[in-house]
């Protein structure tokens, strides 16, 4: 009596690829949970490596806005020593822009996009605030 399933002339209890397990019996799956695996994963990383960069840009963003909004409204006051101070506080390389009217003070800042301490070349995040002049 061979073994019908694998078309071998040994006994069906003694049939080596009945006896051996799942990888004698689809030798043609051999390697594919690692093939998938190998495929994958790049991709994985590639998604959270974006999804850390754009968390990273929006909390620079909030955190330029609220800078720019208290450099304004110090530089509106004749503060301009503690707005320098504040502004050189922030974290990373930030470019600081002022423009003055009778009646408004603008600041613009500008930085770029920083993941774990890596500069993403071309992305730059910025914020303008203004205040009313004087204080008032």
């Amino acid at each position: 009596m061979s073994c019908r399933r694998h078309g071998t002339d040994q006994p069906a209890p003694f049939c080596r690829r009945c006896r051996a397990g799942p990888s004698l019996r689809r030798p043609d799956d051999r390697g594919a949970v690692a093939a998938e695996f190998a495929i994958t994963l790049p991709a994985a990383l590639l998604v959270i490596i974006f999804g850390a960069g754009a968390l990273a840009a929006a909390g620079q963003s909030v955190r330029l806005q609220g800078a720019a909004a208290d450099a304004a409204r110090l530089i509106a006051r004749d503060d301009r020593g503690s707005a320098q101070v504040l502004v050189a506080q922030l974290p990373g390389r930030v470019a600081a822009d002022v423009e003055e009217s009778d009646r408004l003070v603008c600041v613009t800042l500008s930085s770029p996009v920083t993941v774990a301490g890596l500069a993403a070349p071309g992305l730059d995040v910025s914020a303008r605030a203004c205040a009313a002049a004087g204080g008032r």
